[in-house]
């Protein structure tokens, strides 16, 4: 049986569906037994922080204003994020924040005031992961040169960031790996189209690698064209496990532990086996003083 983390899905279509019991079951059929749920902005954090409660064991949860959701409501928004630090179930990360220039106005004016909008939410946000210590996981569309200059000068550890759903090739890659920092990979890397983000899988090599569906976009073949699922990350481990002439086990042993040590997944899981430990103890001193 294999152990594969889902390291960035988005659930909450599946949670108002009421399906989001069949997805997480297919997944743990799948060999994915656990998965990030990544918000974009305040209308999914405490949906996000009420699976992560329900489902202790198999979702974990980031906070953040993607890009695309960034208008002038945002500085509200984002007066959101702290108090959720303050949660007995806390974030694991803030993200998905960062740029996107593929959606913008058309209009010269309004493309350069949302442009300026982005640079000001992600830099705050930045400042934020820095307060927190905790991991960013970055979107950047058409916009990488901008999130890195951005990043460098933000004074975060750069071994806490993390380029979601990598689109670019080797070069791109080089730049975040000589600074600490890494790249997630979709399964566009199993698109026939796909040649230069599968060269930055194997640059990048395995000590860095993570791997995500991005549900509900971009299933991987053989499920392209289709809503992606958490439990098809296992179609994409499988394709990277063949690239790199691995088999699969050995394959997800490696990139699950990426994964539990870049966002302190396996930390948190001995914390609560820590505190399960103690509750027997706990339990026994109010029987003795009732």
């Amino acid at each position: 049986m294999i152990d594969l983390i889902d390291s960035h899905c988005h659930l909450e279509k599946y949670i108002h569906a009421g399906s989001i019991d069949n997805v997480l079951n297919a997944a743990k059929e799948s060999g994915v037994a656990r998965m990030i749920a990544v918000g974009t902005d305040f209308a999914d954090w405490r949906l996000y922080h009420d699976l992560a409660n329900k489902y202790k064991e198999q979702i974990y949860y980031a906070i953040g204003i993607h890009p695309s959701h960034v208008d002038n409501t945002w500085v509200s928004q984002s007066q959101i994020i702290a108090p959720f630090f303050s949660e007995e179930i806390k974030p694991l990360a803030i993200g998905e924040i960062g740029l996107d220039y593929y959606h913008l106005p058309a209009d010269p004016k309004e493309r350069a005031y949302t442009i300026e909008l982005q640079k000001t939410a992600f830099k705050m946000q930045l400042s934020l992961a820095l307060q927190f210590d905790v991991p960013i996981i970055v979107h950047s569309r058409s916009s990488f040169n901008d999130c890195v200059h951005l990043i460098d000068q933000s004074g975060v550890d750069w071994n806490k960031v993390v380029f979601h759903c990598f689109v670019e090739g080797p070069e791109q890659i080089k730049i975040l790996n000589e600074r600490g920092g890494r790249a997630s990979f979709t399964g566009i890397i199993t698109y026939k189209n796909g040649e230069i983000v599968r060269q930055a899988v194997l640059s990048q090599g395995l000590d860095k690698l993570m791997l995500e569906t991005d549900t509900p976009y971009l299933s991987p073949v053989p499920f392209r064209g289709k809503e992606n699922r958490p439990a098809y990350l296992r179609q994409i481990a499988e394709f990277s496990a063949t690239l790199f002439g691995m088999e699969l086990p050995d394959f997800a042993r490696i990139i699950t532990k990426n994964t539990e040590d870049f966002f302190g997944i396996k930390s948190l899981v001995q914390q609560d086996q820590s505190a399960n430990r103690l509750d027997p103890l706990v339990n026994h001193k109010k029987d003795i003083s009732n």
